[in-house]
């Protein structure tokens, strides 16, 4: 991985780094601690994976600073990260262009399995924005909504992970392949927006996908 990070909390930003190193021994990160240094590192290293930044770092100015960075690097994948978990900050957010919202008090999983799913050309947000936390999404409307983008395999396929049946057992159940489930499995973390299989058994159970 070769990642912005810019945040003007250094023990955060350094706390960060930290781990991304311990995940990846070969993570390259170019750090900074606002805006410009941020847009500094991109045009410097145009083989970035993505960009990491505060929301609320000097020069940010929350969207506005945001709408400038994606127009500055239109194809550079960029992730927010911030104290806030509130649902019109990360509406603001991706309505702003950026392709992940995550929240500081994340665990450090949550954090990796985020940026995983973005630099494999997902969008990250947090899991209570679509389970209708902080005044989010109705429970209803996205059960229903779930319930339309899904087949009703990747509902059994849902249903098992729940479960915390591993990919053999539920190839075994079902009479699938095991690439067929990763597949499934894939695409359910995109329809319910999370980045691992906890998230995915929390945000069914919220919804009420699983009764």
């Amino acid at each position: 991985m070769k990642l912005i990070l810019a945040d003007d909390h250094t023990l955060f930003r350094n706390g960060l780094a930290l781990l991304l190193k311990a995940h990846d021994a070969g993570c390259e990160i170019w750090e900074g601690d606002d805006l410009d240094a941020a847009l500094d590192s991109a045009g410097a290293h145009p083989d970035a994976d993505a960009a990491l930044l505060d929301l609320n770092m000097p020069g940010m100015e929350g969207a506005h600073g945001i709408r400038r960075f994606v127009a500055a690097h239109p194809r550079l994948p960029l992730i927010i990260l911030t104290g806030s978990e509130s649902l019109q900050d990360i509406q603001d957010v991706l309505a702003a262009g950026a392709s992940g919202f995550i929240p500081k008090s994340s665990t450090s999983a949550v954090m990796l399995s985020a940026i995983r799913l973005v630099l494999a050309g997902g969008t990250y947000v947090p899991p209570q924005a679509l389970a209708g936390g902080q005044g989010g999404v109705a429970p209803g409307d996205a059960r229903e909504r779930a319930q339309t983008q899904l087949t009703e395999r990747q509902l059994q396929v849902l249903r098992l992970l729940a479960a915390g049946k591993p990919n053999k057992l539920i190839c075994r159940e079902l009479g699938i392949e095991e690439g067929t489930v990763k597949a499934h499995i894939a695409t359910i973390f995109r329809v319910l927006d999370v980045a691992n299989r906890t998230e995915a058994a929390s945000v069914a159970r919220q919804i009420g996908l699983l009764g």
